[in-house]
């Protein structure tokens, strides 16, 4: 089971979503736009984040890179999910950082096979910065998870 944010000014398509993946086991909840995404994901990291690119305020893809900017969200897992349809857009999209797109309107099969592929590619658990780089820098080996005391 994932914890899946969906940022999308349209509420029907957001509850549609939303019960899809419901249905599929996943824990999900939406939002309307990017400012209430990014209040609602700094009290509570989502597993994934599924991201229309065109709201009204912060757009999809401003939000994206300031997540791919941030210390605490650079690997989060996000799909665009927009009704845009020009290439161009899903070019944008990814370059700005996106895992995936989804065109509207979508079936079900495809977004919940969308979001198990995103979850399979995210690879182990989310690392701080720091370590993930240092990690990378070959200046950590492993990473040692701190040991519980029974007190």
């Amino acid at each position: 089971m994932a914890h899946i944010l969906i940022a999308d000014d349209d509420e029907l398509i957001a509850e549609m979503a939303s019960d899809i993946l419901i249905d599929a086991g996943h824990a999900c909840g939406w939002v309307t736009n990017g400012e209430d995404a990014l209040t609602l994901m700094e009290k509570r990291r989502p597993d994934i984040l599924l991201l229309d690119q065109d709201m009204p305020g912060i757009s999809g893809v401003s939000l994206l890179r300031r997540l791919r900017g941030s210390e605490k969200f650079y690997d989060l897992p996000v799909i665009m999910f927009t009704a845009m349809s020009g290439e161009a857009d899903e070019d944008r999209a990814m370059y700005a950082g996106a895992q995936d797109y989804i065109r509207k309107p979508f079936s079900p099969l495809i977004l919940t096979g969308r979001i198990e592929r995103a979850l399979i590619k995210r690879g182990g658990p989310h690392l701080d910065l720091k370590t993930r780089v240092a990690r990378d820098a070959g200046f950590l080996e492993t990473i040692v998870q701190p040991q519980r005391r029974w007190v």
